[in-house]
């Protein structure tokens, strides 16, 4: 069962309709789907794909299997030969860039690519928040403004370059834990020939599938408190694979540290005033993220608890 694929391009056309509703689906129903033919030009993605290589290869690959944790730890577990798998740690290279960061220097053309990309990225962002806004029936611009903690740019817009190197016992470590993402939008542009990702939707575990230059969606925590919960944020994982190195760049526009969030109150204006159509708490992001620095790969919902009390 593949998550949704659905054609970006026909939001301009006579099958606008019918792909609102994709979307919607999309988001009720998954909490992840993939845009194809979504304006972000293949020239770019095949640049972004080069210079995200070149970068692994040439910065940080060798220090990874010289002197990181999950190697360490994996060699250590393996020369133990109890059979156990390792816990509490990710086969994963990870490094975040916005346009404020230290960007990697010996790379050729990757700083001047990313920033590129990143910014074709955040306008297809803003894009498919007003798809959002208009399927919820909330004001256009609505998300948006509430990420950024009112009017102007406050919002987080932060992109994690990610490599899952082959793994000679994939089967004693996971590229990446289990977790649901504590933001607001996220946009992945995962690797097209290794798999790994998987969604867990009706309790069982579903790949995403690899698509050439196709952007994968996914709605984040802070999406679902605002939806009063129409929007899922779902858990997701990747597993560790011996078949190749897998690259994911994931891109998130999270709220300002600052911003307020809670239910929109048009989803549920029209109801009787109560308290309880409101399934999730007020609070201020900076909040949520103290607890979900903690808890990032425990249930979600106490975190919506313990903020509740803060």
């Amino acid at each position: 069962m593949p998550i949704p694929v659905i054609d970006f391009s026909k939001l301009n056309g006579e099958e606008r309709a019918m792909t609102m509703v994709q979307i919607a689906k999309g988001c009720e129903e998954w909490g992840f789907f993939q845009l194809v033919n979504h304006g972000i030009s293949v020239d770019l993605l095949e640049r972004v794909k080069k210079v995200s290589t070149e970068c692994y290869k040439i910065e940080r690959e060798e220090e990874f299997f010289k002197n990181s944790t999950p190697v360490k730890r994996l060699k250590e577990l393996i020369d133990k030969k109890s059979g156990d798998k390792l816990e509490n740690v990710d086969w994963e290279d990870v490094f975040l860039i916005s346009d404020d960061y230290e960007w990697p220097q010996k790379t050729q053309g990757f700083r001047e690519t990313m920033m590129e990309y990143r910014s074709e990225l955040k306008k297809l962002t803003e894009k498919v928040m007003e798809v959002m806004d208009e399927n919820l029936g909330i004001p256009k611009g609505y998300i948006k403004k509430v990420l950024n903690g009112g009017e102007g740019e406050k919002a987080f817009f932060g992109t994690k370059v990610s490599h899952y190197p082959a793994c000679p016992h994939p089967e004693m470590v996971t590229g990446l834990r289990a977790h649901t993402d504590a933001g607001g939008v996220v946009l992945l542009f995962q690797d097209d020939e290794v798999d790994g990702l998987e969604i867990l939707k009706d309790g069982k575990w579903i790949d995403v599938q690899p698509i050439a230059n196709s952007i994968v969606i996914n709605t984040g925590d802070q999406i679902e408190v605002l939806s009063n919960g129409r929007y899922k944020s779902v858990w997701h994982r990747v597993n560790a694979k011996s078949n190749g190195t897998r690259r994911s760049i994931a891109s998130f526009y999270n709220p300002s540290y600052n911003a307020t969030i809670a239910p929109a109150a048009e989803l549920f204006e029209k109801e009787i005033e109560s308290v309880n159509h409101l399934r999730y708490p007020k609070f201020v992001f900076g909040d949520y993220m103290s607890i979900y620095t903690e808890q990032k790969f425990l249930p979600k919902e106490p975190r919506f608890q313990a903020v509740r009390a803060v």
